[in-house]
């Protein structure tokens, strides 16, 4: 049995490879494949991915699996693949469930329980310089590529745009983003999922308990600690849960859209997909080299929260899986509590890039010409406007309107960018994901509380 199991990987491999070389070939039209030829290799490519992940009882393999799977069920049944949004919409509700409560609890504990306010003013502004720098690149890296890609030249936009125009939206003017930061009431602020409010409320909160006397300040530590640790217990039970989530988010878009759309729209997408990996290779690699953190471990770390947001296409369903496993790879809690839900308002990473390549396209669509100068205000603007959307899926999509619509730009083009805006979404929001993880360990490493041990001998579970 033992030798059988060391073939299957080279027998799942040659399978999908298999499978794969016949679509390529047929999708060119270089040779004709029966279509029932092709279906069974998919599905039996599908079986023995199944297979695999009962072997390896990961987690995180179950979610990429069930990925595949979605895709194969959505593209061969669509009809009932678009009725399975609820399932991944249960798996959002849950989620959602959690994250006050465990901002709330790991910031308390992680100001008030070390009671080091200096060394929380510390965090707070080495993270924002570094959150802003990152965040820039990618701005530049955004426009870099959309103005050599020129992907929205020769669109044609239709006559009559089925969807109306929008005319009452309008980006934020910098007093009304100052006065967003702050809640007006906090169980308002948990219910509309605004997590800047709740990060602001959670840190003055924590620090008046630092404030406090030792009789006073224990037993709120305590409650903050248990509250902190059950929020943790009851997300690894939801987790139990992601595979069927991702199974049926998948089936949805593939069955709701078919697998044509990655053709229509094809030069945008890859322009974006190349972007996001540049800018992963070319600023997020060099600044974990210069942090000497070990990037084959940091990878593993992060497979699980960035996976979870690629398959969701939504940073808050992998708030409490990226959390979990940076307090596993090696980065104290406190440092946990503070730098990732901060970022998650700031260094937007992977949205910032997406937002400065689609207004460029938006022009490009248009016919307009944009001098690099307003193309500059207008992406800066979108910065500053995206701040704080991370937790609602495809929010960026209503901010590139409403800048749209204050530029004078039309609008026309942003509904093209609809049809595919689902698999964008998946990519910037798994940066968004990936950079808020290592600005953690970044952060970490510069107070000198990086745990190196702990790091090189993490493990997936």
């Amino acid at each position: 049995m033992k030798k059988v199991w060391k073939l299957f990987p080279y027998l799942l491999i040659g399978i999908i490879t298999i499978t794969i070389f016949l679509l390529v070939l047929q999708a060119n039209k270089i040779i004709e494949v029966l279509p029932s030829i092709l279906t069974s290799l998919r599905v039996l490519s599908v079986t023995l991915l199944f297979v695999y992940a009962i072997r390896k009882r990961s987690l995180t393999t179950w979610i990429l699996v069930c990925m595949v799977a979605g895709a194969e069920f959505g593209f061969d049944v669509p009809s009932v693949a678009k009725n399975l949004q609820v399932l991944s919409d249960i798996f959002l509700r849950l989620i959602k469930t959690i994250i006050a409560p465990l901002l709330f609890s790991t910031l308390v504990v992680g100001i008030a329980g070390h009671a080091n306010i200096k060394q929380i003013g510390r965090m707070g502004w080495k993270s924002l310089l570094y959150f802003e720098i990152v965040s820039t690149l990618a701005l530049f890296i955004g426009l870099l590529a959309i103005n050599i890609g020129k992907a929205g030249v020769g669109v044609v936009l239709p006559p009559n745009p089925s969807s109306p125009p929008i005319t009452g939206i309008k980006a934020q003017t910098t007093s009304e983003f100052i006065l967003h930061i702050f809640p007006e009431n906090i169980a308002k602020a948990i219910f509309d999922g605004q997590i800047l409010q709740i990060v602001i409320f959670s840190i003055i909160f924590g620090i008046a308990v630092a404030m406090l006397k030792e009789k006073y300040r224990i037993p709120m530590i305590r409650f903050s600690e248990s509250l902190a640790e059950t929020m943790f217990k009851f997300t690894n039970i939801v987790m139990y849960y992601a595979p069927v989530a991702v199974f049926a988010a998948i089936a949805y878009t593939v069955g709701h859209m078919g697998l044509d759309i990655l053709y229509n729209l094809f030069k945008l997408l890859a322009t974006l997909y190349v972007a996001l990996i540049i800018f992963l290779g070319c600023v997020l690699v060099p600044v974990a080299l210069i942090f000497r953190i070990p990037i084959k471990q940091f990878v593993k770390a992060v497979s699980k929260p960035a996976t979870i947001a690629f398959a969701t296409s939504n940073s808050e369903s992998a708030l409490p899986s990226a959390m979990e496993c940076m307090e596993k790879f090696g980065i104290p809690r406190k440092i946990v509590a503070f730098v990732i839900p901060t970022g998650y308002s700031f260094n937007l990473d992977g949205t910032t890039l997406y937002l400065s390549l689609a207004s460029v396209f938006v022009a490009q669509a248009a016919g307009i010409d944009l001098p690099i100068e307003k193309q500059l205000i207008i992406c800066f603007t979108l910065m500053l406007t995206s701040k704080g959307v991370a937790g609602v899926s495809r929010a960026s999509l209503v901010i590139l309107l409403g800048t749209a619509v204050s530029f004078g730009l039309p609008v026309e083009p942003i509904f093209i960018i609809l049809g595919i805006d689902v698999l964008m979404d998946m990519a910037r929001t798994s940066v968004n994901v990936v950079g808020n993880c290592l600005a953690t360990a970044v952060i970490a490493r510069w107070e000198n509380e990086f745990d190196d041990n702990v790091a090189k001998n993490f493990k997936i579970e």
